[in-house]
């Protein structure tokens, strides 16, 4: 038995726990399977090319645009894209698999009007920026700059917050993963 594939969309701020909620929910359930993006920034650290992100050129990156080969992309910063392959997703639910992503919330409202029966779009939220901002600084990853950079973005995406499906507030992580799991289970089955 065969049932189509489903899109769950987590957005939200840098900082807020998405990765971490998204993370919990691919080891505690088997048919969900990880969206990576695409981005033409060159990888941190230990990224890995087709583990953490696909690294394109960004040449590479506007011909795949201009081939029609994302779902969605934009550019999150400048000179920096971001976006999701269809080829990815498609392959994922090929698989049988329901695909998870963590997301900008741009992005993430734009996969949500292509698929809107077939998505559940869920903003997670801090109980305020200044808590935002305190966990940016604990993270110990960004510079000044790029903690100010977020911020900002932070700010422009609350207005999303709305449009979206589902809000989970993340002031208690061990809460959020639970509220998070429950309703997507729901939402699959």
């Amino acid at each position: 038995m065969t049932r189509e594939g489903k899109l769950i969309i987590f957005s939200a701020p840098s900082g807020s726990g998405k990765t971490t909620i998204v993370r919990h929910l691919l080891a505690q359930i088997p048919n969900l399977a990880f969206s990576i993006s695409a981005t033409s920034r060159p990888p941190r650290g230990a990224e890995k090319h087709g583990v953490d992100y696909y690294f394109l050129t960004a040449e590479e990156f506007e011909r795949r645009v201009q081939n029609h080969d994302f779902l969605e992309w934009e550019e999150v910063y400048a000179g920096t894209r971001y976006g999701t392959l269809r080829s990815d997703v498609e392959r994922l639910w090929a698989e049988g698999k329901h695909v998870i992503f963590d997301i900008d919330v741009v992005g993430g409202l734009n996969l949500k009007s292509q698929f809107p029966e077939r998505a559940l779009a869920v903003y997670v939220h801090v109980p305020d920026l200044v808590e935002l901002e305190k966990r940016l600084r604990a993270r110990g990853t960004d510079s000044e700059e790029k903690i100010a950079m977020r911020m900002k973005k932070a700010h422009e995406e609350l207005v999303y917050a709305p449009e979206f499906d589902l809000m989970i507030l993340n002031d208690d992580l061990e809460r959020a993963k639970e509220k998070a799991l429950r309703k997507v289970k729901e939402f699959i089955n």
